[in-house]
């Protein structure tokens, strides 16, 4: 697999419309779902910079996370749309870290905010430095 010499994108949109199975008896979205749509921000980043995340595992390269932060501000309900936005805010030689905000796409209400950091590791589990091409581009 060619990985790209570097990443060229840092801040990537998706929709989300909340599935009612995602939801509590009030149709709020139940707390554990949002680090799911955090993995789909994700996963959609790599994708928007040229990379599907199975070609970095067959390629030896995993990520686990060793960290997550969600502050809730507002109830996301079912069957709103919704914006998530993932922002690749830090990249060091052991870690990952990423910065998301759920927003109401109606109004723009931001509705819950939060951060990851990913380690990156072999397929035993050994942690390793991040790959260079995970590195962002830099600014001329």
């Amino acid at each position: 697999m060619d990985f790209p010499e570097q990443m060229t994108v840092q801040s990537h949109t998706i929709p989300i419309v909340p599935r009612y199975a995602e939801t509590d008896k009030a149709g709020v979205i139940h707390h554990s779902v949002y680090p799911v749509w955090f993995e789909m921000g994700r996963t959609e980043l790599l994708r928007a910079n040229g990379i599907a995340y199975k070609d970095l595992e067959q390629a030896g390269v995993f990520f686990v996370v060793a960290k997550l932060c969600i502050k809730y501000r507002r109830p996301a309900m079912y069957d709103q749309e919704l914006q998530l936005e993932t922002h690749c805010s830090a990249v060091t030689a052991g870690k990952v870290e990423h910065s998301y905000r759920l927003t109401r796409s109606s109004d723009g209400e931001l509705l819950a905010e939060g951060s990851t950091i990913l380690a990156h590791v072999n397929a035993e589990g050994k942690v390793h430095r991040i790959p260079e091409f995970m590195y962002p581009a830099k600014a001329d």
